[in-house]
């Protein structure tokens, strides 16, 4: 079987969740069939890795009609595979193009939905509605969908009801934890991050690792982090934000911070995955205060580095932290914001005072990773909703 991978993403241009999924299941699904990678950004040069431009008369076009056209190019280009398999919308039109040229089956799967996230107008203008469209049509055209969590399936079938349910599989994201792995910190550690930010070893570390994006709730966190005990530590791995008005508000919140507490550590830059795992082996707690998150494969990769987790109780959340198990699950009510980032601060305090559970939290947390999140066993998954579809 030969198999087509369509994706805006893929190494070394990483930004997120899905470019993640991509890179792992690909890599454990070339151990069982050929893969090709249909990607977008810089060239590359890596077998079985083909990148396609955006046509050269639409560059000054808006962004979303300049996707479009890699997804042209795309579905050209995939002409010798058995199956086509989409990631988000950016590559949607392509598989979807690609299974009618080609007379292949299409599977889409949905990393998250443009209708669950409106404020993407304030990034996109009316290529909202164009992002919003590609991916409809990919969804409602795929012969099958594969969603990353029960709670994804059910979000699926709300949106676009034109889906039949059987056609929605759910395959989990899932996690290497070979590669994330408790690692050393400190003065134990190559080239420390920890010891270059000037954090302290003998005071609570609280951790997050994500883009600057309303969804990722990200200005909840640091209004909640006015309300940590005053020995805890925040090393807020944040960058990438989706706009400038976002980027500025995220800026003013953290000097704010700075200005009445210490321990506030804000890394901008992307850093290497063995600085993360550093920080979050660190970690007391790592912090997910997502607003919108059909999975969240970054607490995975926290669990596996054996860190306890505090993350809000939305979307496919709960399916991988287990409150009172691997972590604590904090409510979020978009009606009630406060009291969601006092909980979260009540979350936090409670965790780092009791170092002893969190230590248990996070033992529990990377046995889960290991037993109920194998990249292998979801390859051979993905696979078979494939075989399904011939």
């Amino acid at each position: 079987m030969r198999v087509g991978m369509m994706t805006r993403e893929y190494p070394p241009e990483v930004y997120g969740g899905a470019g993640v999924h991509v890179t792992e299941l690909t890599r454990f699904m070339r151990e069982i069939a050929e893969v090709d990678v249909h990607c977008m950004g810089a060239p590359r040069d890596m077998e079985g890795v083909f990148v396609h431009g955006v046509d050269p008369a639409l560059e000054s076009a808006n962004p979303a009609i300049k996707t479009l056209s890699t997804g042209l190019r795309m579905a050209e280009a995939a002409n010798n595979v058995d199956v086509v398999h989409s990631h988000t919308w950016y590559a949607g039109l392509g598989g979807h193009l690609a299974a009618r040229l080609h007379g292949i089956p299409h599977v889409a799967t949905a990393h998250s939905l443009e209708p669950d996230r409106p404020w993407k107008r304030e990034q996109l203008g009316g290529g909202y509605d164009v992002s919003s469209w590609s991916e409809k049509n990919a969804m409602e055209y795929a012969d099958a969908v594969i969603a990353v969590s029960a709670r994804m399936k059910d979000s699926i079938l709300a949106a676009y009801p034109r889906i039949e349910p059987d056609n929605v599989r759910v395959v989990l994201n899932g996690i290497d934890t070979e590669l994330w792995q408790p690692r050393p910190t400190f003065d134990d550690a190559e080239d420390s991050v920890l010891r270059s930010l000037g954090v302290d070893p003998q005071r609570p570390i609280v951790a997050f690792v994500g883009r600057i994006t309303r969804q990722k709730g990200v200005e909840h966190l640091i209004k909640a982090a006015a309300l940590f005990d005053e020995s805890v530590q925040l090393v807020l791995c944040a960058g990438a934000p989706d706009t400038p008005e976002i980027a500025a508000r995220t800026t003013a919140l953290v000097e704010e911070l700075q200005a009445k507490r210490e321990g506030i550590f804000w890394v901008q830059d992307m850093l290497g995955k063995d600085k993360i795992q550093e920080i979050l082996t660190a970690a007391d707690t790592f912090v997910c205060p997502s607003i919108y998150e059909p999975l969240g494969i970054v607490n995975l990769e926290a669990m596996a580095c054996n860190t306890a987790v505090v993350a809000s109780d939305v979307g496919g959340i709960p399916e991988v932290v287990v409150d009172g198990t691997t972590g604590t699950l904090v409510h979020y009510d978009e009606n009630d914001v406060e009291t969601f980032e006092r909980d979260i601060a009540e979350a936090v305090n409670k965790m780092v005072a009791d170092r002893e559970t969190a230590a248990k939290f996070g033992l529990a947390g990377r046995e889960r990773a290991i037993n109920d999140f194998s990249w292998a066993t979801i390859a051979q998954q993905t696979i078979d909703v494939y075989k399904s579809l011939m």
